[in-house]
């Protein structure tokens, strides 16, 4: 596996509450489709979201490489049923589904997220982690797309669970055509910079940022989530290293350098 490593510094301007971040985008009218519902977790929360779309995450309102996300939902003939990383268990009624979750989240603060159905690459979900970043001539650039393939099992993409990482072209071409993936790749880069422009309304440091981005069955992208010291070692495994090598040369021109010792994702599934 492919090994590049550069020397940090320097670290970026990290906010870690999802929370806080989905309410800023969502005062952006063209982000606001694109955001899947999000509330704070709560007994009522949970229960009329699964009422509304029979399938939810739950996740840490503070939390990284996909820990703590559980997926909960309402089964056929009333039942429940609710996965938390490789282990799926099963409840005839939502208060010992509802007693169950609150004992594996710990006390800790969650939110409840509309579950997006992905599209799906040989049975297995992925999501699209597009980075954005401050241009050496001004402004903000898409750098990179790259598709995170869910082990099998798993709910999350996250390479450190054991995910896989492909281009985003492999993922895509069973459902379009070169042209159209061309289209939503584009479409993709300008939700990402629009994003970008509207968190730093609210946070006027923020230089870079990795999206987390769903595509439906009907081909509407959907952003899971918005990081802000995103990790780089799914570009940095690719073959080509066209795109790491230009999210370096963008981060060095706003004193960012990076340290990737990328042992666990891996690029063939």
């Amino acid at each position: 596996m492919p090994k590049l490593e550069v020397k940090a510094s320097r670290k970026g301007y990290r906010i870690s509450d999802k929370w806080a971040k989905t309410r800023v985008m969502l005062r952006d009218a063209g982000l606001r489709p694109h955001i899947p519902e999000t509330k704070r977790f709560g007994r009522a929360t949970l229960r009329s979201m699964l009422d509304r779309y029979r399938m939810v995450y739950v996740k840490p309102t503070h939390g990284s490489l996909g820990q703590g996300v559980m997926r909960v939902e309402k089964e056929d003939g009333g039942g429940y049923g609710y996965q938390l990383a490789g282990k799926r268990r099963s409840f005839a009624g939502f208060d010992a589904l509802y007693r169950a979750i609150v004992k594996d989240k710990r006390s800790k603060s969650y939110l409840v997220q509309k579950g997006v159905h992905a599209l799906q690459y040989e049975g297995r979900a992925y999501d699209l982690r597009l980075v954005v970043q401050r241009a050496p001539y001004g402004g903000f650039e898409a750098t990179g797309t790259v598709a995170r393939v869910a082990s099998p099992g798993k709910i999350v993409t996250n390479g450190s669970q054991g995910g896989t990482i492909l281009t985003a072209e492999q993922v895509l071409a069973p459902y379009m055509s070169p042209m159209n993936r061309n289209r939503l790749l584009k479409q993709l880069d300008g939700i990402g910079v629009a994003t970008i422009k509207r968190l730093r309304r609210r946070y006027p440091k923020m230089l870079e940022i990795g999206l987390d981005i769903a595509v439906d069955r009907n081909l509407k992208p959907w952003i899971l989530e918005v990081n802000t010291t995103p990790d780089h070692c799914p570009f940095a495994i690719l073959q080509d290293q066209t795109m790491i090598r230009r999210i370096i040369h963008y981060g060095r021109g706003y004193g960012r350098t990076y340290t990737l010792n990328c042992n666990k994702a891996r690029t063939v599934l």
